[in-house]
């Protein structure tokens, strides 16, 4: 059975509390020195029975000694990203967390898609050509294929693997719930509210269509499903602080830090850190802003939060040997809890 920090403390207070009122009744009744002898040797396997399974990723590698490895968009650099089959792939090459970042289709369902759009990684402008309508996107006005323009019966058409390679033909976007019932037992869930202000806009509250989700299948409450932990993670703050605030989420929660742009230094001074965790339990920095100020992780843990640094990918080790040097600097001698990677096989397991 796999506990919070909260959970395992409130187990072990009550088990104190069990040992005294034990202890009490057995100096009225005049045990025998062997009862009480049994009854140690009782309690001390109740403790280590809790101590040790406090989910990591919540405490932190200090503190748990176990590092967590998040498959980034599934095994993604073997798979096309986002597929059935990039969750398998990395399940079975040893994934702590596989990551689903969230989009919402036109008729309110949840999928896994990184994009706001289907072009980059679907067949979508050869099934649905008229379908595109101009939108500004990152500065500047282009024909784009919106999520939130097409059913879930209509992207369930389209095809998401031939474009990473031929083998992967005929591969589909997966509904949320697919994915959790690929990876449900196997491995946690590592979903991300993706880009909640712009559904906001439409009407439409994604952090609200997460959590029924999650409630539909019990994983709602953390240990609900001991094999299957849950953590949500997103750029917006706002979105986290709905959750936890608003909907009462007690599930824990990262906020991602971009590299770009002017949140990171709002979120990342000592006083950031410390408005962060009245809301969430840790960070997930962009990688750079590590390199830029290794301290940030000794600020971070100090402040009560856990860090999850990402992207670690094969294709960009930048002044590393290779993917699993990089990583295992950031991990073992920057510190960080956990890391986001597209090769979950070259995750460094010890050192």
């Amino acid at each position: 059975m796999i506990l919070t920090a909260s959970e395992t403390r409130s187990e072990f207070r009550l088990g104190i509390i069990f040992w005294r009122h034990t202890y009490h009744m057995q100096s009225l009744t005049q045990t025998s020195v062997n009862n009480k002898r049994r009854l140690v040797i009782i309690l001390f396997s109740a403790l280590c029975l809790f101590a040790p399974v406090v989910l990591p990723a919540h405490r932190g590698a200090a503190e748990s000694g176990r590092k967590i490895l998040v498959a980034h968009r599934g095994a993604s650099a073997y798979a096309p990203e986002h597929t059935l089959e990039a969750y398998r792939l990395a399940i079975a090459q040893g994934a702590d967390y596989v990551e689903q970042d969230l989009q919402i289709t036109r008729d309110g369902v949840l999928v896994c898609l990184h994009d706001l759009t289907l072009e980059r990684t679907t067949n979508v402008e050869e099934v649905f050509p008229d379908r595109a309508r101009d939108v500004m996107m990152n500065g500047t006005t282009g024909r784009r294929w919106m999520v939130a323009d097409f059913t879930l019966e209509e992207i369930k058409r389209l095809d998401a693997g031939a474009w990473f390679g031929e083998e992967y033909k005929g591969a589909k976007v997966p509904t949320w719930q697919e994915a959790i019932d690929v990876v449900r037992g196997r491995a946690g869930l590592y979903p991300e509210t993706k880009a909640p202000e712009v559904y906001g806009g439409a009407g439409v509250e994604m952090e609200k269509l997460v959590l029924a989700e999650l409630r539909k299948n019990r994983l709602d409450q953390p240990g609900a499903d001991p094999k299957t932990p849950v953590i949500i993670q997103s750029f917006s703050a706002a979105s986290l602080q709905k959750m936890a605030r608003e909907l009462k989420m007690k599930l824990p929660l990262v906020l991602l830090i971009s590299d770009q742009g002017k949140e990171r230094e709002r979120w990342l001074t000592a006083e950031g850190l410390k408005e962060v965790k009245k809301f969430a339990v840790g960070i997930g920095p962009a990688k750079q802003l590590l390199d830029a100020d290794p301290t940030l992780v000794k600020r971070a843990h100090d402040a009560g939060l856990t860090v999850t640094p990402y992207t670690f990918r094969a294709s960009a080790i930048g002044r590393f040997k290779s993917v699993r040097d990089e990583m295992s600097y950031y991990l073992h001698t920057l510190g960080v809890d956990a890391l986001f990677t597209d090769n979950p096989d070259q995750f460094p397991r010890g050192k």
